[in-house]
Parts: C-alpha cells; sequence; structure tokens
C-alpha cells in the first residue's frame, strides 16, 4: 500500500504577509533639520483661522438679523475654511513637531479626500457668491424672489453633495494602485496630484482625476470671471459715478478673496505644465499659500468690509467685557 502525505492546507498555508502601504512625507526644503520651530507658526495658522472662522459663525448664527442670502454664503465659506485647514493639521504637526514622516495609506488617502473635498466646496462657495453679486447688481428687483434663504441653503446642501460625491471613489481607486518601492510625498500632507506621480496609474485612474480638476477648479474659475464681466458690464451702465463706486465696492472683499484662492493654484498649474525651473522651497511655499492662506485671511476681509460683521463683533466683546468687570 503506498502511503500518501498530507501537506497543510489550512487558513495560514495560503498567507501571504505584505508590508502595510506607508508614505514618506516633506518638509519645507532646505529646513528639514530645523523642523521643530516651525510647529509654532502652523499652529499660530491655525488657530487664527480657527478664531476668525469661528467667530463668524457664531455670530451668523446667533444673529437673526444676518440670516440674510448674503451671510449665509460666507457662513459656508467659514465652515469650508475650518474643515480645509483643520485637515492639513494632524500631518503637519506630525513632521514639523514630532519629526513623524511615515503615514499609513489609510491615513493619507482619507487626508487627501478631505482636502481636496474641502477644497472643492470653497471653491462652489466662491461661485455662489459670484452669482450673489451678479443677482444683487445687475437684477437687484428680482434678488430677493430669486434668492431666498431657503434656496441658499439648497445650494449649500448641493455645494457640500458635489465636492463629497466626486471624491468617495478617490482612496478607493488609490488603494488597487501598484506604486513604486520609494514613495516619498512632496509635501507635509497627502494631495491626490502628489500620491499619483508615484502610482503605476491606468488610464481610468487619470481620466477621472482630470474630469474632477476640470469639472470643478477648471470650471468654477470660468463661471466667475463670466460674472464679473456681466456685473463689470451693468457697473459701466450706471450713470452716476457714485453709483458705480458703491455697486464695485460691495465685490471688492468677493474679487480679494477669489484672487487669494486661484492665483496661487493658477501659478502652481503654469509650473507645472512649463517645467519651469523654480526653487522646490518656492514651490512648497505656493502649496502652502494656496491652501493656509484663504483659511486665515478670509475672515479678515469681509470683517473689514462688512460693517455689520464689525459692529456685532464690538457689541460681543463690550458685553463680555462688561460682564468680565462685574464683582
Amino acid at each position: 500500500m503506498q502511503l500518501e502525505t498530507q501537506q497543510d492546507t489550512g487558513p495560514s498555508a495560503n498567507i501571504s504577509v505584505f508590508p502595510p502601504l506607508t508614505f514618506l512625507l516633506t518638509g519645507i526644503p532646505g529646513l528639514e533639520r530645523s523642523p521643530r520651530w516651525l510647529a509654532a507658526p502652523v499652529c499660530a495658522l491655525y488657530l487664527l483661522s480657527a478664531l476668525g472662522n469661528g467667530t463668524v459663525l457664531v455670530i451668523i448664527q446667533t444673529e437673526p438679523s444676518l440670516h440674510t442670502p448674503m451671510y449665509l454664503l460666507l457662513l459656508m465659506l467659514a465652515v469650508s475654511d475650518l474643515g480645509l485647514s483643520t485637515s492639513f493639521l494632524p500631518t503637519m504637526l506630525g513632521v514639523f513637531l514630532f519629526g513623524s514622516r511615515e503615514v499609513s495609506s489609510h491615513a493619507c488617502f482619507s487626508q487627501l479626500f478631505f482636502i481636496h473635498a474641502f477644497s472643492i466646496m470653497e471653491s462652489s462657495v466662491l461661485l455662489a457668491m459670484a452669482f450673489d453679486r451678479f443677482m444683487a447688481i445687475c437684477y437687484p428687483l428680482r434678488y430677493n424672489c430669486i434668492l431666498t434663504n431657503a434656496r441658499v441653503l439648497q445650494m449649500g446642501l448641493a455645494i457640500a453633495v458635489r465636492a463629497i460625491a466626486l471624491h468617495v471613489p478617490l482612496p478607493f481607486l488609490l488603494q488597487r494602485l501598484p506604486y513604486r518601492q520609494t514613495r516619498v510625498l512632496s509635501h507635509s500632507y497627502c494631495l491626490h496630484p502628489d500620491v499619483m506621480k508615484l502610482a503605476r496609474a491606468g488610464s481610468r485612474e487619470s481620466t477621472y482625476a482630470l474630469f474632477i480638476v476640470l469639472s470643478t477648479m477648471g470650471l468654477d474659475p470660468v463661471l466667475i470671471i463670466l460674472s464679473y464681466a456681466w456685473i463689470l458690464r451693468s457697473i459701466l451702465g450706471l450713470v452716476l459715478m457714485e453709483e458705480r463706486v458703491r455697486a464695485l465696492s460691495t465685490c471688492l472683499s468677493h474679487i480679494s478673496v477669489v484672487l487669494l484662492f486661484y492665483t496661487p493654484m493658477l501659478a502652481l498649474s503654469l509650473i507645472n505644465h512649463l517645467g519651469l525651473p523654480i526653487p522646490a522651497i518656492a514651490h512648497s511655499l505656493l502649496s502652502f499659500l494656496h491652501f493656509l492662506a484663504p483659511p486665515v485671511l478670509n475672515p479678515v476681509l469681509y470683517y473689514a468690509r462688512m460693517k455689520e460683521i464689525r459692529a456685532q463683533v464690538a457689541r460681543r466683546f463690550l458685553q463680555a467685557q462688561g460682564t468680565w468687570g462685574r464683582p
């Protein structure tokens, strides 16, 4: 009788252990040896963003007189700014404060989802604010009929659904891709284009990423420019110079925020497309400026222009001062 040896066919025999997929983050080029002091300005910028946008949120939410379309859109902008600045904080503090450069793929893909989703939300809100100015200047008699509070809230829901729905597939698509053995990112946070450079992506993933960019960051600024072209045409049609100045002054804050948000992005796109030889630190600073400057400066720009916000901040400050002064 021939004896047969039975091999182990249990579950443990068929398991191949693969190392977990990780990425290496990069600090600011040229400043890698002294990263700890960089945590101080990062925290300061985040606290300024949280203070400014949080103040706008509280004032608009608690003051019934500010429950108007323009201020509801400003509230949405503050939410987008808070979400955007919070999305960057964990890995930036890990790199600059603790020197922790390694990040798991799940954490990296989650971060890039929130960064890009909130960035698209901000772009969409800026487009909605341009439409608000367009209606207020070009069709003032129809403004209150078309831009009601309920309609603005519907626009806010559509903005959130657009940003989330477009980016939900990204983490799953990225998780399935093969990557190079050396996976060093260019920044202290995860961005989709940065991760895609390290992947062996197929045409489907590249086409979907291009579709997201063109349908959001490509389309929104074009529509904003068209809105302001129509606004400028209406302003030039006014007879009195005082009316022209008054109409244009209502757009200054929004124009400043739009330029602050899109100009660094346009500069980065041109540099990458043309292959311009700029220092790595300049590339990193432009990226910081695009993502971190708007959350910090947007509340300042609107605070400087809107007297209702300034009046409410002053009133709340005086009330708080009076409360603290009581025995």
